[in-house]
């Protein structure tokens, strides 16, 4: 049975939850669809030890208090179906598809992952992943952490694990002390998020905090047990148990890009004023349009949310206020993408013989000798594995300057009784 929507919305963070709250409120009908099992988002990311923010209790008790709202926790759009319907997979209702008259993505970002000799150890992971895992419940406390990559990341990944007891004896960032200082300054203009840097940060008292300094190598046996930093000309080498290493993120354009809407050079749906994309009724907010933080995505994602709905016309004065806000928080957005651009110790390829592709075992070596990404999955099976190319198609990107990978559906490993399901006719619930 196919259930029909006036609006959905793909995504449960920052955008995804102001876009869903605005157009409920408006009085559409609307269903978000969450591929994490609690609301929130990377940003809100809620755990065992870590209850629902204010921000985020508000947004969920007025969605709570909408008759015309349903949320599904645990789904993952598996395929878009003709037009304006998805297949799903949901833990508690299975395979199903869903009609709808307007599409909010509000997909968000994913982390960028770049190879090292090591980085398939355990306890190698993103610096956002460690946040998550330590929310989800894996300890770390007592363990020697090594946080690395670039940008504001490595700084929530730092006042997570310290939060959660671990002690973390290095950030190292790959842009330059004079980036980071520029930026530092540039905080004066947002006091708010100054005083947020300050508090994540505490001065990075008792840690080394090194800047033009880049991850050479992770060594172990079973697990990581050492982390080399090159510093310029210099190597240094740390004793530690795990290392967190994250390069920015990169906007989630998977279901846009299968669905035929535009994407820019940088890798995100283009959208004009009022969210739109290229394609009529598809709308899209939040960090799949630019990564700029929680404050650009939920302005974003409630101008998508009114303009989605219809209720733009009669709420200007509410619209006006939101436009100037999104403008604000893209201006701060500039800022971090100018400040930890990547540079070049970042962007050269590590030796041929590091695995690029992890799921599989395919090196840096055998992809430098192919043409482009197609030839590389001819020859190699790059980014024919599970995450069909979203880690190793982003750093060949990176190093060697091809298109990004797009993955297909089913975006997801699925059912068969899923995919099965999209062949049957689609039956209206009355």
């Amino acid at each position: 049975m196919t259930q029909h929507f006036d609006i959905v919305v793909i995504g449960g963070g920052p955008a995804g939850l102001n876009a869903a709250r605005a157009a409920a409120q408006a009085g559409a009908t609307v269903a978000q669809i969450d591929d994490n099992p609690r609301a929130g988002g990377q940003v809100w990311r809620q755990g065992p030890a870590y209850p629902p923010q204010a921000a985020l209790q508000a947004l969920l008790a007025a969605l709570q208090s909408q008759q015309n709202f349903t949320y599904w926790p645990s789904t993952r759009v598996i395929a878009p179906l003709g037009a304006q319907a998805l297949l799903l997979e949901s833990a508690e209702h299975g395979g199903v598809s869903i009609t709808y008259d307007r599409l909010i993505l509000a997909t968000g970002a994913r982390e960028r992952l770049l190879p090292f000799p090591g980085w398939t150890l355990p306890g190698v992971t993103g610096a956002g992943a460690l946040q998550a895992l330590i929310k989800g419940g894996m300890p770390v406390r007592d363990e020697r952490i090594v946080i690395a990559g670039s940008g504001p990341l490595l700084m929530a990944a730092l006042a997570t694990a310290r939060e959660a007891g671990a002690r973390v004896i290095a950030v190292v960032e790959q842009a330059s002390a004079a980036e980071v200082a520029r930026f530092g300054v540039s905080l004066l203009r947002e006091p708010a998020k100054l005083r947020q840097a300050i508090s994540l940060t505490r001065g990075f008292v008792g840690l080394r905090y090194w800047t033009g300094s880049i991850v050479s190598e992770a060594r172990g046996a079973q697990r990581v047990q050492q982390v080399t930093i090159r510093r310029g000309e210099r190597e240094v080498t740390l004793d530690c148990d795990r290392v967190a290493c994250g390069f920015g993120l990169l906007p989630n354009v998977t279901l846009a890009q299968a669905l035929g809407c535009a994407i820019n050079d940088a890798g995100e749906i283009v959208i004009d004023d009022g969210q739109r994309t290229s394609l009529e009724r598809v709308y899209a907010a939040g960090e799949c349009t630019g990564v700029g933080g929680a404050e650009l995505a939920g302005a974003e994602g409630e101008i998508a949310g009114l303009v989605a709905s219809g209720a733009a016309s009669t709420q200007r004065a509410a619209l006006a206020a939101l436009v100037a806000q999104r403008a604000r928080w893209r201006g701060f957005g500039a800022r971090v993408a100018a400040s930890f651009a990547l540079g070049v110790a970042a962007r050269t390829p590590p030796a041929d013989a590091t695995l690029l592709c992890r799921c599989e075992d395919v090196s840096v070596g055998e992809v430098r000798r192919c043409a482009d990404w197609r030839d590389a999955k001819l020859q190699t099976r790059c980014g024919m594995g599970p995450c069909q190319g979203r880690i190793c198609g982003a750093a060949a990107s990176l190093y060697f300057g091809w298109p990004a990978a797009a993955a297909r559906p089913p975006f997801s490993p699925a059912q068969i009784g899923t995919l099965m399901s999209a062949a049957e006719p689609p039956t209206a619930a009355p």
